[in-house]
């Protein structure tokens, strides 16, 4: 979900890595996303770290560096807390213009200026994980009383399947 906080914008002029081969500009940027949970929560309340380097080899600008960010989520079976170190490959090949316009293998910069935090919060957005445990062997939640089977059993009894109750009743 898109937070109603601004994520800042860091403006990347690229013309001189566009002009000159060998040339590279290293990245180490702290920077914060603007990403909230269902609930309104930042998922990335700490500062998020982009390094590497955008180079040019042989006449291509390419990116090579890594998003290190921190996610604060909610356990998608028990409802606890989670922080989860996220590393992000930031690797993208910038383009002035194109020819075929379906690709999606460049990012094209006709101005040859990179958002850089946006495209940054984009990538770790799309890498997010579909599912969130805070464990491998999570319990999750009873669905009679709701307590967190983590922290031990319940005192519910289970449902029996009323298909089968006649069959309870015999082995009773």
């Amino acid at each position: 979900m898109r937070g109603k906080g601004v994520t800042p914008m860091f403006k990347v002029e690229l013309e001189a890595l566009f002009n000159r081969v060998g040339e590279q500009l290293t990245l180490d940027r702290e920077t914060s996303f603007g990403e909230t949970s269902e609930t309104g929560e930042p998922l990335f309340p700490n500062p998020v770290h982009i390094r590497g380097v955008i180079r040019n080899t042989a006449g291509v600008v390419y990116s090579d560096a890594v998003i290190e960010a921190e996610l604060h989520t909610v356990c998608d079976r028990c409802a606890c807390d989670v922080v989860r170190p996220l590393n992000v490959p930031f690797v993208h090949t910038f383009v002035p213009e194109v020819q075929n316009e379906d690709t999606d293998d460049y990012i094209v910069l006709p101005d040859l200026v990179l958002d850089l935090d946006a495209l940054a919060e984009e990538d770790v957005v799309l890498n997010l994980p579909s599912k969130v445990l805070c464990k491998d062997d999570c319990k999750g939640l009873c669905p009679q009383c709701g307590k967190n089977l983590n922290d031990g059993p319940c005192n519910c009894t289970e449902p029996v399947d009323p298909r089968l109750a006649g069959l309870l009743e015999l082995l009773n």
